[in-house]
């Protein structure tokens, strides 16, 4: 069965189980649309804490949650509302050797009484092959008046080990350290790697970014999204969260791309698409 819908049962959500005939597979849930799993020649390429909630109380800790409308804080709660919202199923079906899920979320009285309170349509669009993820969002301002937004893929990466965790691509870009407060600073290294606590945002990168460690790599292909944000939590903030174990940090990485540097504007009836296009490129397994 190529695309199975599972009903929410004992404490977790709807959620849509996508699989290629190359034998990828793909996990969906309804709550906020987050993909919460992709498997790729026989390996989960995307992380979730093992204390994330299943159960509607919190967002998704862990897979691609969407950012939207708003990055990070705001007038709206953190990272905005369409991570906990429940999207709607529009259809899902196998096309050749791809498996394609749209859904979608629109605005209602809830989000019109927020403090962004526009008319909107989002359609996303989940893709899997063999060896390849693609969620991509159709943004359409269905209000009679401009509005702006900003808007992420803030996808959990699962790596063996993130000591040994390269992100190539970035070199040459500038990027805000949010945990040291500074801002236009030059990335110099062609290989990004992390030993503490990092939150950044590089803004304009200019083309593919690369997650690599132990063989294992996935290139990021970006779509009208300017910036990303690289995170890892580490040890000391890991142990501030409740829906995140205290030592999963070394298991993890996020690699967001996103529009977030400066906002997105459309004008009634305007529409955009966005996203991104996961690809494995692993090098270390046998046979390949």
């Amino acid at each position: 069965m190529s695309v199975e819908r599972i009903n929410g049962a004992g404490g977790t959500l709807e959620r849509v189980v996508l699989r290629s005939p190359g034998g990828a597979s793909a996990e969906i849930y309804l709550y906020g649309a987050t993909v919460t799993s992709w498997k790729s020649r026989g390996k989960e390429r995307l992380f979730v804490s093992a204390r994330a909630k299943l159960d509607g109380s919190k967002p998704i800790r862990g897979g691609i949650p969407l950012v939207f409308p708003q990055f990070g804080p705001g007038d709206l709660p953190q990272h905005g509302f369409a991570r906990t919202r429940r999207w709607t199923l529009l259809d899902a079906a196998e096309h050749g050797e791809s498996v394609v899920a749209h859904l979608e979320l629109r605005d209602d009285a809830d989000t019109r009484a927020s403090k962004w309170p526009y008319s909107f349509v989002v359609r996303y669009t989940v893709t899997l092959t063999a060896t390849t993820l693609s969620t991509i969002m159709k943004i359409e301002n269905a209000d009679v008046c401009e509005f702006s937004f900003t808007t992420l893929l803030h996808t959990y990466f699962r790596v063996p080990a993130i000591a040994e965790t390269t992100v190539g691509g970035l070199d040459g870009t500038l990027y805000t350290d949010k945990i040291r407060g500074t801002a236009g600073t030059r990335e110099e290294r062609a290989q990004v790697t992390m030993a503490g606590n990092e939150d950044r945002v590089y803004a304009d990168v200019p083309g593919i970014v690369t997650v690599g460690c132990g063989g294992q790599r996935v290139s990021i292909r970006r779509f009208n999204l300017k910036d990303v944000v690289l995170w890892n939590p580490w040890a000391e903030k890991a142990a501030e969260m409740s829906d995140f174990g205290d030592s999963e940090y070394t298991d993890m990485i996020c690699v967001e791309p996103g529009t977030v540097a400066d906002k997105i504007s459309l004008r009634p009836g305007q529409i955009i698409s966005c996203g991104q296009l996961l690809a494995v490129e692993d090098t270390a397994d046998a046979g390949l």
